[in-house]
């Protein structure tokens, strides 16, 4: 069959079937974590419903994801996940397939989105307030009492999507947060989503291409301070960066950061 076709059939399906049922599944996915978590253990409510919320997002569009990596893992360890930021199907592919029950940090903005932001707080998602010393303390505290058991946390480092599919700076937070709390630090590749659903002004379709999720060997502290702290980002930064594909490798300046 013609691309052409193909193409307007895909985004007609988009439209008329998976739109719908998107706007339907968030909802619903929304509210069964803030009730869940409300009556239940949020370690479990604040998990599996977006995780399979997530993998529907992904399968719904037909897009085909591949993982690899989980094996280098601990399941009894807890984990500061640092990955690239490429686009909004970064969230997806994170959270249907990462195969760890965690936490975001995420901006305070957030919480302002309706529904969706108030699931993110009943699911003990860490807000990231900046408005000074004591709230970042808080903050700290926060994470604290969540990296425990297992739980782990997830952090783009890069603060913002990219707008060429390429890495912009990584940010200190995430590595001065595993540097205080002496946790290992595990690099994540997401390669494709920018080809799915790129940085762009107003409505915009899916593209279908692949997703690639690659788990990196955890990297273990050795000491502690600002020089393990840079240690560790750089050696971050480089292992993301070389499993990209070739025209997405290199440092392109993010004007959001």
């Amino acid at each position: 069959m013609n691309l052409v076709i193909l193409n307007f059939l895909y985004k007609l399906y988009q439209l008329l079937i998976a739109l719908p049922l998107v706007i339907l599944a968030t909802a619903l996915t929304a509210i069964v974590t803030i009730i869940g978590c409300t009556f239940g253990k949020a370690r479990t409510w604040g998990y599996y419903p977006a995780m399979v919320w997530s993998r529907l997002m992904c399968w719904g569009l037909l897009l085909p994801v591949k993982v690899e990596g989980r094996e280098l893992l601990d399941k009894r360890q807890s984990y500061v996940f640092v990955a690239n930021h490429q686009g909004p199907y970064d969230i997806f592919l994170v959270y249907g397939f990462l195969g760890r029950s965690f936490r975001w940090m995420m901006k305070k903005s957030l919480r302002n989105i309706p529904l969706v932001g108030k699931a993110c707080e009943s699911a003990g998602h860490i807000m990231v307030d900046k408005s000074g010393p004591k709230a970042i303390h808080r903050t700290y505290e926060q994470a604290r009492q969540v990296l425990q058991n297992g739980v782990s946390l997830v952090v783009f480092p890069e603060g913002a999507r990219s707008f060429t599919g390429h890495m912009g700076k990584f940010r200190r937070g995430a590595f001065q947060l595993a540097d205080e709390l002496q946790l290992p630090v595990v690099p994540v590749t997401i390669d494709g989503s920018f080809d799915v659903l790129p940085r762009q002004k107003g409505i915009n379709f899916v593209t279908w291409h692949p997703l690639r999720l690659v788990i990196h060997a955890p990297i273990m502290p050795e000491g502690q301070g600002p020089e393990e702290v840079q240690r560790i980002l750089e050696q971050s930064y480089d292992i993301i960066m070389q499993d990209l594909p070739a025209h997405y490798q290199g440092f392109v300046p993010n004007p959001d950061q």
